[in-house]
């Protein structure tokens, strides 16, 4: 008998944690952090205490609450004991979006990721070049210990890598990434590396490279009894398109399709990458001034749209370092380096980070000062965020044309950001493609988004209808979205599976 349990995700977009188990023993389909749930609490300043382990998300049920996370996370006054143990053989990562890999740090370090060698040296980035929370020590952690009082957990002196099984081959420059300590002066023990058919799993699995809004975004086919479809998140509009068909055509076997739903409850609308280039090639080809191109960080699908339209129109594209690094990992991973037509970006600052270095070390010559950026504005294109916007006051620009080629805001607090970001854009007599801001009720400013310069990392409903169809399961479970209904309403065998719920076949 196979069971699937959905744990979370179900109902919510992002946060998947799905448990499909036979004969005692399983694998998660990725363990993301549900951003909707931790919203509720949490904020940017408000925030999960990492001296506390998974206290805090156990009892906000940010987590589902099973025994099957890391020991020292565990404080001397919460007792997991009574709580369901779980088989768990192994999490099969679809991409390396916290949505669907944030909470993965949390599990038992026995428990060996599963993923593309894009994804696995993604993950060893992020951690590397952001600060450090529990949930996130995903690619590897420093083990805790019991304070002299046990209900406070503190770091040991040794970081620990996670063991990971990856589904193609990999590289020397991948192991040697994943063995660098660039994140402290904490000394590194990496984990262990293998491929997928060196590793034994209670499934046959096949992993399919499909189309999303980041490189190394995989769907998985998974075989025993019955044929399971996961089609994590994906898109059949973007540049790597017909690798989504390709897996969509190998499903055609499997009896039970989990399958994403983010936009199930929008209108279809005909976008694609091509229309983004564009779209945003027509505005800079008629600027003047110093161009900002803002999109979603590691989408590097988009980051090669602008690079193409700065080729073309015969500016030089300009990155943080932070991208440079996230592109060094990438590169460790395929090979590709995607550095030399780039500069980056120059911050102001006293000091620099470890992972930094590793920028500077390569690319040290590639760097440009925003005293130069100053001097001749219309020469380049800047690709920065709300976050970056400080930076404006080092480059002085008396005008400029601003992009925004990402996603719209769903949530009061990022729409606070969008009327930050207007000021900002306003201040500087930025001109803005892709939003404006619009008075409502006669005082308060809010964010009204403008198609053509984005195009969404999901799938539309016309393609999820396309995918089901093609497919033609005995039994579809919709996850990752806000709208189940719609699956209901258009076709047959669709199983809602609430929240710690399960579908036994």
């Amino acid at each position: 008998m196979t069971s699937i349990t959905v744990y979370d995700g179900a109902t919510t977009i992002g946060g998947n944690k799905i448990y499909v188990e036979e004969k005692g023993k399983g694998v998660f389909l990725d363990f993301g952090m549900n951003f909707a749930k931790y919203g509720e609490f949490f904020e940017e300043f408000l925030s999960e205490r990492s001296p506390r382990g998974i206290h805090d998300l156990i009892h906000l049920n940010l987590i589902p609450k099973l025994n099957i996370y890391r020991e020292d996370l565990v404080p001397g006054d919460l007792d997991v004991s009574s709580f369901p143990s779980l088989n768990v053989e192994a999490v099969l990562l679809s991409h390396a979006h916290l949505d669907h890999c944030g909470n993965i740090g949390l599990l038992d370090a026995r428990i060996p990721i599963i993923a593309s060698p894009i994804s696995i040296a993604l993950l060893k980035a992020m951690l590397d070049s952001s600060p450090s929370k529990v949930g996130s020590e995903i690619a590897y952690y420093s083990e805790r210990i019991l304070g002299e009082d046990p209900r406070i957990l503190r770091s040991g002196k040794t970081d620990i890598g996670r063991n990971f099984v990856c589904i193609a081959n990999y590289s020397e420059d991948l192991i040697n990434f994943l063995s660098s300590s660039v994140k402290s002066t904490k000394k590194l023990e990496p984990g262990d590396v293998c491929r997928l058919n060196e590793h034994s799993t209670p499934f046959e699995i096949r992993a399919f490279e499909v189309d999303h809004s980041i490189y190394g975004a995989n769907a998985y086919l998974l075989y025993s009894d019955t044929a399971i479809a996961y089609t994590g998140d994906f898109r059949l509009h973007g540049k790597n398109a017909e690798k989504s068909r390709e897996f969509v055509r190998n499903a055609k076997d499997a009896s039970i399709l989990i399958i994403e739903g983010t936009r199930a409850e929008r209108e279809d609308v005909n976008q694609s990458e091509d229309i983004v280039f564009r779209n945003c090639l027509k505005v800079v080809e008629e600027s003047e001034d110093l161009v900002i191109a803002d999109f979603s960080p590691r989408n590097f699908e988009r980051l090669e749209t602008f690079l193409d339209i700065a080729k073309k129109v015969g500016r030089q594209l300009v990155v943080t370092a932070k991208d440079a690094y996230m592109l060094h990992a990438i590169e460790c991973a395929d090979g590709v380096c995607r550095m030399k037509d780039m500069l980056i970006y120059n911050e102001l600052r006293v000091t620099r980070n470890k992972w930094e270095d590793v920028v500077m070390d390569k690319w040290g010559d590639n760097y440009v000062d925003p005293a130069d950026i100053s001097k001749e504005p219309e020469k380049y294109i800047l690709c920065f965020s709300f976050y970056d916007m400080k930076h404006l006051l080092d480059i002085k620009p008396s005008s400029g044309v601003y992009i925004y080629s990402s996603s719209e805001a769903f949530t009061e607090e990022q729409e606070f950001d969008f009327q930050r970001l207007y000021r900002w854009l306003e201040h500087f007599n930025f001109r803005i493609y892709g939003f404006e801001v619009v008075v409502v009720e006669g005082k308060k400013l809010r964010p009204r988004f403008i198609r053509g310069y984005h195009a969404s990392g999901h799938a539309s409903k016309s393609d999820l209808r396309w995918v089901i169809e093609t497919v033609d399961p005995d039994v579809i479970i919709p996850v990752h979205t806000e709208n189940p209904a719609w699956f209901v309403e258009n076709f047959e065998n669709v199983k809602v599976l609430k929240n710690c719920k399960s579908y036994e076949v």
